[in-house]
């Protein structure tokens, strides 16, 4: 009998010690924040700012940061981060990015992915649909201060209207006067 009490007390000990074990390993897999996120996906964490209020990230990577608010950022060049942050994590890159618009000189692109091809060539890499745009691991380091006003002279640029299709369309009008005015001209 009581062989069979100290082999039941040990069954039940081993039951709890399995139970705690596994409950650990499942808390471990999930990251505590998205910063936790962003590195175990080979990411540096300083993609995203410092005012995350809340994430999620499901089992296919897709995760959803939402920010205290709307914000800017400073690296080499100037970023806006909207309230809500989309995009798909795997390893070493981001797809499908939604909420981060990027400064380059005057014009403001949507950045739609970033990948950090080898993680000692010391480069990530940042897909703002035209070209990529290749930066030094080393900005990222650090969550960034978000700020709320940035080098800002227009509101549509906050909004990721891009002047550059404004230009587009300037200077298409202006190349059609130009040819119609030359085309009348040598009518005469």
């Amino acid at each position: 009998m009581e062989a069979q009490s100290c082999l039941l007390g040990l069954l039940i000990l081993f039951t709890c010690l399995t139970i705690e074990a596994s409950s650990y390993v499942a808390s471990s897999d999930k990251p505590q924040t998205i910063y936790d996120a962003l590195q175990m996906n080979g990411l540096p964490k300083g993609l995203l700012p410092k005012a995350v209020k809340s994430f999620t990230v499901d089992e296919e990577g897709n995760f959803e940061v939402h920010l205290d608010k709307p914000c800017y950022a400073k690296f080499e060049n100037q970023v806006y981060y909207e309230k809500i942050v989309r995009g798909n994590l795997s390893y070493g890159q981001i797809g499908g990015l939604s909420g981060i618009i990027a400064q380059e000189l005057f014009l403001w692109f949507p950045v739609k992915g970033i990948r950090v091809d080898v993680p000692s060539s010391g480069l990530i890499y940042f897909d703002v649909g035209v070209v990529y745009k290749q930066l030094s691991l080393s900005l990222f380091e650090n969550p960034p201060d978000c700020k709320e006003n940035g080098v800002q002279a227009e509101p549509d640029l906050m909004e990721g209207k891009i002047i550059s299709e404004m230009l587009t369309k300037t200077l298409s009008g202006r190349f059609r006067y130009e040819s119609d005015n030359a085309a009348g001209k040598a009518i005469q």
